[in-house]
């Protein structure tokens, strides 16, 4: 039966919702109906399913898409550990040694790198727990010059939240495409296989790798059911498959923060249809909606989450997606910029674009990044603090022309960096 292929207007046409049930299929009736694994999948497609979560979780937190691809993904040649990563990625601690500090720390911003593409263009600076264990998270720095050839790349750690600083990522995942911006996110869950070329030139920018459940949307409570991150901003890619003839490509997968690679002869985006809840998405930080204050005192920069990582202690995340957009402050005889303060959790800074008002002395600059760990004191820079305090209390605008963001972490293991 031949291919017949939707008539959609490109293939970076996008679905819209957040942990919802989609489903896409880039060849008329490619998608079975009422049945997800029939003994004869139409056109002789492989039906694959990908889970997320245990079979068993409870259905309000169980994460699976069904797969109908051309060839299953389990056709490949055994994986070797990827030498090149020792001199070129350095996504494993164990490859350097690691500080423990309670010292503030800052990095400067890190510098592009055209001479790697997106897999061996990974830094890894930060985290705490372990991805054997399913516990904890990890941030990496990326800087790629170069697009990726034939190839893949996967992560069995953990969810990736990318953040880009710098460039435009077209990203090729199996179940469709995504082109990401600067002042855009995306996420790519644990184990989905993706390509990122580069059409604008060199990328930089962030990643938060989650090792332990999957990011979400944090709960409204008194706010009520509309603000910060709405579920309809999130964008879903449509169905897109390469229906090439064989061809080599090469498999990289990213297992225990260690890099390896597998050969095959057969491209890795050949899923002609898919539906389910576990997917990538990616989501534009201008239209989230900021909450503040319209009285005295400002809220705790926990009312800037756009997405968070919980955990097994009602309150208390893994990690929450933070950020401090442009927006208009109010409030009456009160100190504007963040206070000074000691957390029980640990605090990663990063700026993708223009000043942060609460570091005004330069030293914080687009694509660095900062690290207070558990209890290290930290706050305003002083020349922040003196303008604040004497300036006159009206209405301001804050931010223009700035984005910058926080991965805040719980402190069930210390966070660590490394020095290399």
């Amino acid at each position: 039966m031949p291919f017949t292929r939707f008539a959609h207007p490109d293939p970076y046409s996008y679905q819209n919702g957040f942990d919802s049930h989609h489903e896409s299929e880039a060849i008329h009736g490619a998608l079975p109906i009422g049945q997800n694994s029939p003994q004869k999948a139409p056109y002789g497609l492989y039906t694959e399913k990908l889970s997320g979560t245990a079979f068993t979780a409870p259905r309000h937190e169980n994460k699976q898409t069904w797969l109908y691809r051309v060839l299953p993904a389990a056709v490949h040649d055994s994986f070797e550990a990827d030498d090149s990563n020792l001199s070129h990625a350095n996504t494993a601690p164990g490859t350097c040694k690691l500080h423990y500090i309670p010292n503030q720390l800052r990095w400067d911003p890190f510098d592009f790198d055209d001479t790697v593409d997106w897999v061996h263009g990974l830094r890894f600076v930060a985290g705490a727990g372990d991805p054997t264990l399913k516990h904890g998270l990890g941030i990496l720095f990326y800087a790629a010059g170069k697009d990726m050839g034939r190839e893949a790349f996967y992560s069995a750690d953990g969810d990736c939240l990318i953040v880009p600083q710098h460039g435009v990522l077209d990203i090729q995942t199996e179940l469709g495409k995504l082109m990401v911006r600067p002042n855009e996110i995306c996420v790519i869950p644990r184990g989905v296989r993706y390509r990122v070329t580069l059409p604008a030139g060199p990328v930089r920018g962030y990643i938060c790798e989650l090792y332990q459940g999957h990011y979400q949307l944090p709960d409204l409570g008194p706010i009520g059911s509309n603000g910060l991150a709405n579920a309809r901003d999130f964008q879903v890619p449509v169905a897109s498959f390469d229906d090439e003839l064989p061809s080599e490509y090469r498999l990289y997968c990213k297992f225990n923060n260690g890099l390896f690679y597998a050969d095959q002869n057969h491209t890795p985006f050949d899923i002609v249809a898919w539906h389910g809840n576990y997917y990538p998405y990616k989501y534009d930080l201008g239209r989230f909606n900021t909450i503040g204050s319209i009285s005295f005192d400002h809220p705790d920069p926990s009312i800037f989450t756009v997405l968070t990582g919980p955990s097994d202690h009602v309150g208390t995340a893994i990690v929450d997606f933070v950020v401090f957009p442009p927006r208009w402050l109010v409030a009456e005889d009160t100190f504007r910029p963040p206070w000074y303060h000691r957390n029980t959790m640990s605090e990663f800074m990063g700026l993708i674009s223009g000043n942060y008002d609460a570091k005004t002395g330069g030293g914080f600059q687009p694509a660095g990044a900062s690290l207070h760990n558990v209890m290290s004191a930290h706050g305003p820079d002083s020349d922040a603090f003196e303008t604040a305090r004497r300036v006159e209390l009206k209405p301001q605008k804050v931010g223009d022309g700035s984005m910058a963001f926080m991965f805040e972490r719980s402190v069930n293991n210390r966070e660590y960096f490394i020095c290399c």
